[in-house]
This record gives C-alpha cells, sequence and structure tokens, in this order.
C-alpha cells in the first residue's frame, strides 16, 4: 500500500501505517535490531566475503588472460593461487601478470586473518556455535553467520519458520484450484542463505557423511527428475536450517542417523 502508492510523501505514510495499526497491528511486522556487539562481529564476516570475492574476480581474471595467449595456469584453489604459478609462462606475460598475483597472494593472507579473528569471536562471546558445529559440512563460519544473523533464537516460536524467514520456502500465488509451483521466496538475509546452501552442498556431495539428511536429500533428488538435484540442495539447506535452530535452543546432542534408527527399533 505504501510502496506501490503513486501518492507518497513522509505525512501520507504515516497516516497510513497508523491506520493499519488502529485497524490490526499484526499487519505490520515488528523490526528487530541486532545488538551493537552482534553488528560488529557480523560485518568481520560480510568483510571477510568481500575479500573473497576481490580474490575470486582477480584469480578469474588472471586465468582469462592466460587462457587468450593458449596457455593455462595449473588447476589448484583460490587459496593456493600465487607468483609461482606464472613460472611456466612467457617472461613478458609472467611480467604483466605478478602485480595481480601478488594481490592475491596479500589477499589470501588477510582472508586467512579474518579465519583467525572469527575463530576467536566464536570461542569468546558464542560458546553455543560448538552446538551447530555437530552437524558436519557446517563450519565456524557457517554456524556463526547463523548466530550472529538470527541473533535471538526465541524469537521464532518453531524452528520450522527459520526456512520461511531466510527465503529458503517456496513463495505461493493459489487461486481456486490453481496451485502453481513457485519458486523459493528469497526473502530474508542472501549471505546466510548462500552458506546454508553450501552446507547443503557438502552434505550431499563425495565427501557428505552417512546421515538422515543425506539420505533424505539424496532420495529426493533421485525423483526429481531433470532439476532433482538443484531442488534436493535447496530442501536439504531449508532443513538444515531447521536443524541448526532446534539444536541451538534445545543443546541436545545431535544423533546424524537419529531416525534410521527409530525407524530399525520400530521394525524390531
Amino acid at each position: 500500500m505504501i510502496s506501490k502508492s503513486k501518492r507518497k510523501d513522509d505525512r501520507h505514510d504515516a497516516r497510513t501505517l497508523s491506520r493499519l495499526a488502529r485497524i490490526d497491528p499484526e499487519l505490520l511486522g515488528p523490526v528487530r535490531h541486532r545488538s551493537a556487539q552482534a553488528q560488529i562481529h557480523l560485518t568481520v564476516i560480510r568483510a571477510r566475503a568481500e575479500l573473497v570475492s576481490a580474490r575470486t574476480a582477480l584469480v578469474n581474471a588472471v586465468r582469462g588472460l592466460v587462457k587468450s595467449y593458449g596457455q593455462r595456469l595449473p588447476k589448484c584453489g583460490t587459496q593456493q593461487v600465487n607468483r609461482e604459478l606464472a613460472a611456466g609462462l612467457h617472461a613478458e606475460l609472467r611480467e604483466v601478470l605478478e602485480p595481480l598475483l601478488k594481490e592475491v597472494e596479500s589477499l589470501n593472507e588477510r582472508i586467512q586473518e579474518y579465519d583467525g579473528r572469527m575463530e576467536k569471536i566464536a570461542k569468546e562471546s558464542y560458546p553455543h556455535v560448538e552446538l551447530l558445529k555437530q552437524v558436519k559440512g557446517v563450519g565456524t563460519q557457517i554456524a556463526l553467520t547463523y548466530v550472529l544473523t538470527l541473533d535471538d533464537p526465541h524469537r521464532f516460536p518453531k524452528s520450522r519458520e527459520v526456512g520461511c524467514f531466510l527465503g529458503l520456502c517456496p513463495g505461493r500465488r493459489d487461486s481456486g484450484e490453481s496451485q502453481p509451483q513457485m519458486h523459493i521466496s528469497k526473502e530474508g538475509d542472501p549471505y546466510l542463505r548462500t552458506m546454508l546452501v553450501q552446507g547443503a552442498h557438502y552434505i550431499l556431495g563425495p565427501f557428505g557423511e552417512d546421515r538422515d539428511l543425506r539420505r533424505w536429500g539424496l532420495t529426493l533428488a533421485a525423483r526429481g527428475g531433470k532439476n532433482g538435484k538443484k531442488r534436493a540442495v535447496v530442501a536439504v539447506a531449508r532443513k538444515l536450517a531447521v536443524l541448526l535452530h532446534r539444536l541451538w535452543v534445545s543443546g541436545e546432542v545431535y544423533e546424524p542417523l537419529r531416525n534410521s534408527h527409530q525407524a530399525m527399533r520400530a521394525v524390531a
């Protein structure tokens, strides 16, 4: 009513909000602010993310420039990129690219410093991060980002609501008997959503350990058709968000095969 209105000014918007509050306060969602400490700690994570993005752009630029000369740099992760990789290139090309590779080395050092700061923050200020790290595939970065973004776990009456809060649930546009399948809403914090999707990729990948969540995701991927793997990754990310909230609130010890063991006991 406000953002799409063609008659928009502060006085008119305030009047509209007051009328909505008078009719039904639940039409308006309260804004919850993070604590100052949580905000500064979250800034550390976001600053690191910017450095990672800059490093990726530089590495891609270097590889593209080398490829235009009919050569390739050795395959390796971005954290292993350094000036030694250019040893096999032509002398002139190596001289041109050396400053870029030097910047990549500097970024690697800065990123490692931020990694150390995140570990220190998690250990000193957020001991419950260890509860979330019980899930293999969830490291300090994902767990700390999750804790700092949600800030207060008790703001959600049910753990299932976290998936919707982070935009991992499908949108709805039902009308009568029409129930079209929608994409996820992508509301909430995009960086945390990306982190959870990365965790889901690990859980479903070749290095993921056997657990209920992995079994469920692989079953979903097998029956999903052409885009089954993509849908399974998003579904596992949503389940992961719910699981982490449950562990955070309850303080329980994580049992990877809890549902499978219960099913076996029921059959026996």
